[in-house]
């Protein structure tokens, strides 16, 4: 096989990956909606945590020697910070925000990337990255409050499906976790691989899911609400697909392409966050897309010159 058919099978190859991964991680929203038609939000937390860390088992006892144990604080911190708090915080906005609003705010993970590393790492804010926070923060403002605030006479007509809008800002404290534990493994685990660190963090973290689990009314819920089942096929699906298989094919798509190709997900998985709300009946209005138009902007402003430090860092969706 020639050089320039391997280069253009190897691009084919990952311009899948890369749809596969916007459809998967743009559907985790709707399917953590599906999760609460039955479970709490703690328990569909502690379910996504609990089965994606026993999926990710076999994993850490092959590669065990393999991480190191010392970093064991970082490690939490991105157990926690990348993966059990935000699947808490996600849960309990969408007990009260549209999944359609959850996936585009998702999107201001590198917002706070930015302002972490200006305010601990000594990152230095230039003028043109400083104008891509004011955007993100401005489209999150305007996606939060917009039609409420400036179309209440017409609230009736575009709901977005939200109940309280301030809600919101639950994904706003998940995506600062988010920022927090893609710092962490810049800092500490820039050669680690990404399978090995996404196996370590899940099984520290699943424990505690799972014990809650067995002390919740969990077993009950199971056995007596109707949509129990089609509740736990979604998270069950969002634990193995949308985290362990996403992972793996994350870290992937990194090797074969570039950590800068890589990146271009978290531009589509908003647009495909919309479109399976509005599929399930969600009502899309001009501030998703104004809001979404000037995260993304923002978001590509200040992920010029820093693409990969979020490479590593989407262990939760």
């Amino acid at each position: 096989m020639s050089e320039i058919t391997k280069k253009s099978r190897s691009s084919t190859i990952g311009w899948a990956i890369l749809i596969l991964l916007s459809i998967t991680w743009g559907a985790s929203f709707i399917l953590i909606k599906k999760g609460l038609l039955a479970f709490s939000p703690m328990q569909v937390a502690s379910l996504r945590i609990g089965i994606a860390g026993l999926a990710f088992l076999p994993v850490l006892i092959f590669n065990f020697k393999k991480i190191d144990w010392t970093q064991l604080q970082p490690l939490l911190i991105v157990g926690f910070a990348g993966s059990a708090i935000p699947a808490l915080l996600f849960s309990l906005a969408q007990t009260q925000v549209s999944s359609s609003v959850a996936g585009v705010l998702n999107s201001m993970t590198p917002i706070f990337v930015l302002i972490q590393g200006v305010l601990f790492y000594g990152l230095i804010l230039t003028r043109n990255k400083l104008l891509g926070v004011i955007l993100g923060f401005l489209g999150a403002s305007l996606l939060i409050v917009g039609p409420s605030y400036f179309m209440p006479q017409l609230e009736e007509v575009v709901s977005t499906g939200d109940k309280n809008e301030w809600y919101a800002l639950f994904l706003i404290l998940a995506t600062y976790c988010y920022a927090l534990s893609g710092n962490t493994i810049q800092k500490h685990f820039q050669n680690v691989s990404a399978v090995n660190l996404s196996a370590a963090a899940y099984c520290l973290v699943a424990p505690v899911g799972i014990l809650y689990l067995l002390f919740s009314d969990f077993i009950k819920i199971l056995q007596t609400h109707p949509d129990a089942m089609i509740s736990l096929g979604a998270i069950v699906f969002l634990s193995l697909v949308g985290t362990v298989a996403a992972s793996i094919l994350f870290f992937k798509l990194i090797q074969m392409t570039s950590a800068l190709f890589a990146s271009t997900v978290a531009f589509l998985i908003p647009i495909v966050a919309i479109g399976f709300g509005f599929l399930d009946g969600e009502k899309v209005t001009i501030y998703h897309f104004l809001g979404m138009t000037m995260i993304l902007f923002g978001v590509y402003i200040t992920r010029k010159k820093q693409k990969d430090s979020m490479k590593k860092a989407r262990l939760g969706n």
